[in-house]
């Protein structure tokens, strides 16, 4: 059967591989996520990072990113979008789904309703209310109808849980296969000419061994020599690629976009009114609060979405600017003068660097007179941790990840309400006004305090082709294994 006959080569030009020195004998990649054995399952809703880095790798979608985190062609070989920005439509590659059957127009529209039905509340599935319509058309040809225009709905569709699968099974470009250590990955040949050595083209390409751990056991790993590169990393684990051996060159940081904050699960006592949840908020010191950890360049927010997202029409202002943190002190701490217990709990997750962070964020919170425990997760804490990347840059992904349907902690009907109106308003500065009004409506709301962007770390060792960082955490393991010319 047909397997991809050109998405693997037209993936590998878009790459723009690099050659990293590889040794012809070097025969395995070995990449490690931080998390744990469990992770490693990529047929589920809610995937882990290494769980969507590995349905990337076997279910390909109608495009895809590669290692900068750029979209490129997948399944489909190319797309043309109409002038009103309303329509996607995408001619497929000639290829076939693994049972043998052709990939064709109607088969590719039933993957894809069935991705958005399995999404249904998941906040990808409220992105993915974006879509009105999908047509299969004559042959190869599937169009993608939206409600209102969404500059990065590539970028949305490039997300691994939107790799096409039929019968449970995704087209590649990698096939996987369970091992005692995790899970191995081999490139599927696409369709050669017939007087192609086969051995000969296997020869461009290495097996990419995956497995999952916990940050101590990936870093010893990586240390010892038994890991190529380690992935996702967290401010948790940071203080741990900072110390031993490892070489400064070893560890590369992602300017990501995403959530790094507190999400507010308790309405009651201390945390019941709005104006108090802000004179938490007020309380802290962003530009001093990762001090301890020497990164360079991280961006401190009051806001949710950052001032800085690509192809925002404006630039908003950061909160509180007009206050020295002593005046937000002495303010915030009016605000909580009362006769309520002044404790909070807390949840982190494990590692040092959450000690850390905790630590910061109770001598900030001490400062206006309030006592921070730190609490299990299982414990339903006051305030939780909220670490999460941007799928795409808009400001309706940060909005969503607080939709009410998710009952993650508190939260805005209201801004909801403006994000559902925003969807269907076709008219681009009204559009761009609700989404403002969202924003405000649930900044107002003070159901979430922000801290930043979040941090990711990975190890790279110098024999690891086809890595490179990028703001969207994701690197695809494909690239990894391509031997260099």
């Amino acid at each position: 059967m047909a397997r991809a006959p050109q998405t693997i080569l037209a993936i590998l030009g878009l790459l723009g591989l690099a050659s990293c020195g590889l040794g012809a004998g070097d025969d395995t990649t070995k990449i490690v996520f931080i998390g744990s054995p469990s992770d490693l399952q990529a047929n589920g809703l809610r995937l882990s990072p290494a769980g969507q880095h590995l349905r990337a790798a076997t279910s390909a979608g109608l495009v895809s990113l590669n290692d900068e985190g750029d979209v490129v062609p997948a399944l489909a070989e190319r797309w043309i979008v109409t002038e009103d920005g309303l329509s996607y439509i995408f001619r497929l590659q000639n290829t076939d789904w693994p049972d043998g059957t052709a990939m064709t127009g109607e088969s590719v529209q039933a993957a894809l309703r069935q991705n958005i039905r399995d999404l249904k509340g998941t906040s990808l599935g409220i992105d993915l209310t974006i879509i009105d319509e999908i047509r299969a058309m004559t042959g190869r040809v599937v169009e993608i109808r939206l409600k209102s225009q969404m500059p990065q709905f590539l970028q949305l569709m490039a997300q691994p849980e939107l790799g096409l699968r039929r019968g449970g099974a995704g087209a590649g470009p990698m096939v996987s296969e369970a091992t005692d250590e995790g899970v191995r990955l081999t490139v599927m040949p696409p369709d050669l000419p017939e007087d192609t050595d086969i051995d000969e083209w296997r020869e461009q390409f290495r097996v990419v061994d995956v497995s999952s751990m916990s940050a101590r056991q990936a870093t010893e790993a990586f240390e010892q020599g038994n890991a190529d590169a380690v992935f996702n990393g967290r401010l948790a684990s940071l203080p741990m690629a900072d110390t031993g051996p490892l070489s400064s060159g070893t560890v590369r940081l992602d300017a990501v976009f995403g959530l790094f904050g507190l999400q507010i699960t308790n309405a009651n006592g201390l945390l019941a009114e709005p104006s108090r949840r802000e004179a938490i908020a007020m309380a802290i010191d962003r530009s001093a609060l990762l001090q301890p950890f020497n990164i360079g360049g991280w961006t401190p927010s009051t806001r949710i979405a950052p001032a800085n997202l690509p192809g925002r029409s404006f630039e908003p202002q950061e909160r509180w600017t007009q206050m020295s943190i002593e005046e937000r002190r002495s303010a915030a701490r009016a605000r909580l003068a009362s006769g309520d217990s002044l404790e909070l709990t807390m949840a982190l997750p494990e590692g040092p660097g959450s000690d850390t962070l905790f630590a910061s964020l109770a001598a900030n919170l001490a400062e206006v007179g309030i006592t921070l425990v730190r609490v299990q997760p299982n414990q339903r804490p006051d305030l939780r941790l909220v670490d999460r990347l941007a799928r795409y840059s808009d400001d309706r992904w940060f909005l969503n990840q607080f939709n009410c349907d998710l009952k993650r902690g508190l939260c805005s009907k209201e801004a909801d309400a403006f994000v559902g109106r925003a969807i269907a308003e076709t008219d681009t500065a009204q559009r761009a006004a609700l989404m403002r009004s969202a924003e405000q409506a649930l900044l107002d709301s003070n159901v979430y305090i922000p801290l930043g962007a979040p941090i990711r770390w990975s190890l790279i060792r110098g024999n690891v082709d086809g890595f490179s960082e990028n703001r969207w955490g994701l690197h695809p393991l494909f690239p990894m294994a391509r031997r260099p010319i």
